[in-house]
């Protein structure tokens, strides 16, 4: 092992660098989300949007065990200089996405940004597991309780404002340079820049190579297996129960080789000297229920993160940036916990109590969230979201802490890894976990508050942009606009005497008896030849009548004046000779019944536009329905993904208390002047 010296000053400007550095690699997560719906407008890739998340995700994760290795081997400077270094260029060309049209081999900007966010996540696995394992390096564990406790209280806060700034720098951010206007997203990437390019700076020159060992052999097969396990496992977890159900044969495939992936991997790696993840560090008892631990209560954990802004947008009716700012006060419950709590640990020596308070804590703020809805106010659930945040401080920042504390100081990297990683795959399989709740909750719920409306029924809400605004007033009445014109399309078919259309207007038990009378036993023709062959016969009997019956026909208003123009016309000689008149009444009736399809459009127009009159007064109050019926139904669904996260979080409460309290050393393993 190589020795250094770590002046107080250096040690000083190393945490600055590192604070950037998980800054980035938080934010990262988050802020890209409310962006998307500005990028699929301009990259035109709608199809391919969710690729965007899981490309970073799934590079970024699988990559996290590997570099926690390699830094054991060869020491955190090089592997953290090459994240940031990958994570920068990653960036930067994320930021150009699109900006020169389709490339060679990467085709448009969608799939060029797809590839750009692999490459940044491949920067981005190192930058947090690194960033712990460098703050190992330097304290010894009874003085990482405090570091830690601000190093979560910085992840927090990247994680809470990241859907706020990426909302403002996408509807704010839009400038023009050098004649070239540069679209507000974009900024969404390039933010990362000139904080990225500071702290690589640090690091290059202020930083020692920490925890150098003795080197070794690559487990080149180790690693490939990581990656033919954990990569599957997370596109099935992605992409399961939004883009294929988790009955088909891809998701279930996916799963299948990912766990005979990870059955070769525990052979493999059972017998392999230098592991890339030395399965003997699970025979540790603390390190073994730890790492589990991490696992439940960071599924919770963004259980809450992912799903509150989207009750906010969609039941409250605020947008993303809104949204972000509503969660500062648990935001603020996480910094605050975490800054005392590592503060505590260090000044005592004790973390499982402030662990397991921690944990009580979450669970209440969960139950308590539990009882939100439509109607409750953003007062009533800041102080929930308060309690949420100060149980989720301790609960998330002192894993690191017991994890590394259990392991040899050689193996600090593979446990700091272990630590992050644990964190990212349990974040996933609960962003899955939840998100499947949610969708099943709506399936059910939608139906029960959403009023049925013609040709539309409560599944054919779009839901899927309720993070960028999509169920505001304007678009609902959109929604309910549409439905309509589509059924009234089907109507006018219908009073036009198409079969099918008539049948399925008759058949639809959500149009109303007044639509559907017209066009029952025959439809408004046979009710219009039925009038007229009245009206001929009521013409001839008048007319046989001589001149006394043609005055009352006349004098009768259901007749048209053209009509009655040529009754007057008619001569009285006609009407006194029969052979005449005979002659004369086969014309008029003739006459009459030649009006058949005039007035059956006619009637026709008059019953569409009563129809449609009355459509457009639905729509008003159909859509205030439909407004209140999607709120409740989203509010009771998030309620109902709440509880049961409330057992997923008193199961990693339970396992908390399980975790054996060990001493925390107090040794120094940097030399410091």
């Amino acid at each position: 092992m190589t020795d250094y010296t770590v002046t107080s000053a250096e040690k000083r400007l190393i945490l600055t660098a590192l604070a950037v550095v998980l800054l980035l690699s938080a934010l990262d997560q988050t802020i890209v989300s409310t962006a998307m719906p500005r990028i699929i407008e301009q990259l035109q890739g709608m199809g391919m949007y969710a690729w965007v998340t899981t490309a970073y995700l799934l590079t970024s994760t699988v990559a996290v065990p590997i570099y926690g290795k390699l830094s054991d081997l060869y020491g955190r400077k090089p592997i953290l200089i090459t994240g940031v270094v990958l994570f920068l260029v990653g960036s930067a060309l994320c930021g150009l996405s699109g900006e020169f049209g389709d490339l060679p081999l990467l085709g448009g900007g969608m799939m060029q940004l797809i590839v750009f966010r692999a490459i940044q996540g491949l920067g981005g696995g190192a930058l947090m597991s690194m960033t712990f394992a460098i703050i190992a390096d330097l304290f010894p564990p009874r003085e990482r309780g405090r570091l830690f406790g601000v190093f979560g209280s910085v992840f927090g806060l990247a994680t809470v404002i990241g859907p706020f700034i990426g909302g403002f720098f996408t509807d704010h951010g839009t400038v023009t340079l050098l004649n070239h206007e540069v679209a507000g997203w974009r900024w969404v990437f390039y933010v990362n820049l000139p904080l990225g390019l500071v702290s690589l700076f640090m690091i290059l020159y202020r930083m020692p190579n920490l925890r150098v060992g003795k080197g070794g052999r690559v487990d080149y097969v180790g690693a490939l297996l990581v990656v033919l396990t954990f990569t599957p496992l997370l596109l099935a977890l992605t992409l399961g129960g939004t883009s294929y159900p988790w009955g088909s044969p891809r998701i279930v495939g996916l799963f299948a080789l990912s766990a005979l992936s990870f059955v070769i991997f525990l052979w493999v790696e059972g017998r392999t000297k230098d592991a890339i993840l030395p399965l003997h560090l699970f025979r540790i008892k603390t390190f073994r229920i730890a790492v589990l631990a991490s696992f439940v209560v960071s599924m919770a954990f963004l259980g809450v993160v992912m799903f509150m802004p989207l009750y906010m947008q969609v039941v409250q009716g605020i947008n993303a940036t809104q949204s972000g700012v509503a969660l500062l006060p648990m935001m603020a419950g996480m910094i605050l916990s975490s800054t005392i709590c590592g503060r505590m640990v260090t000044r005592t020596g004790r973390y499982k109590l402030f662990m397991v308070g921690g944990g009580i804590l979450l669970a209440v703020g969960v139950l308590v969230l539990s009882g939100i809805g439509p109607d409750t106010t953003a007062r009533d659930l800041g102080w929930r979201l308060a309690i949420t945040g100060i149980g989720l401080g301790p609960a998330q920042s002192l894993f690191s802490l017991v994890i590394q504390n259990a392991v040899p100081m050689t193996q600090l990297g593979v446990a700091s890894s272990m630590s992050q990683f644990s964190r990212q795959i349990g974040s996933t399989v609960g962003v899955a976990i939840f998100g499947t709740f949610l969708t099943h909750s709506l399936t059910m719920e939608l139906p029960k508050h959403v009023p049925l409306m013609p040709g539309m029924s409560a599944h054919e809400i779009d839901l899927s942009h309720a993070q960028s605004q999509a169920m505001s007033g304007d678009r609902i009445r959109a929604n309910v606009d549409a439905a309509l014109e589509k059924r009234f399309a089907v109507i006018e078919r219908a009073y036009a005497e198409d079969e099918t259309a008539i049948a399925d207007v008759l058949s639809d038990p959500r149009l109303p008896d007044a639509v559907k009378a017209p066009l029952r036993n025959g439809g408004i023709r046979a009710k219009v030849r039925e009038q007229l062959e009245k009206r001929a016969s009521r013409v001839e009997a008048g007319l046989r009548e001589g001149l006394a019956g043609r005055e009352a026909l006349l004098a009768d208003p259901d007749l048209s004046p053209k009509l009655k123009q040529q009754l007057a016309n008619l001569p009285e000689r006609a009407l006194r000779n029969h052979e005449s008149l005979e002659g004369v009444l086969p014309l008029f009736r003739r006459s009459i019944l030649a009006q058949e399809d005039a007035r059956v459009a006619a009637v026709s127009a008059q019953a569409l536009a009563a129809i449609k009159a009355g459509m457009v007064q639905y729509a008003e109050r159909l859509t205030g329905e439909v407004s209140h019926g999607i709120k409740e139904a989203f509010s009771d669904s998030i309620t109902h993904m709440l509880s049961r996260a409330l057992w997923i979080v008193l199961l990693g409460v339970l396992i908390v208390a399980f975790i054996p309290e060990l001493p925390l050393r107090s040794h120094q393993p940097a030399k410091e002047t």
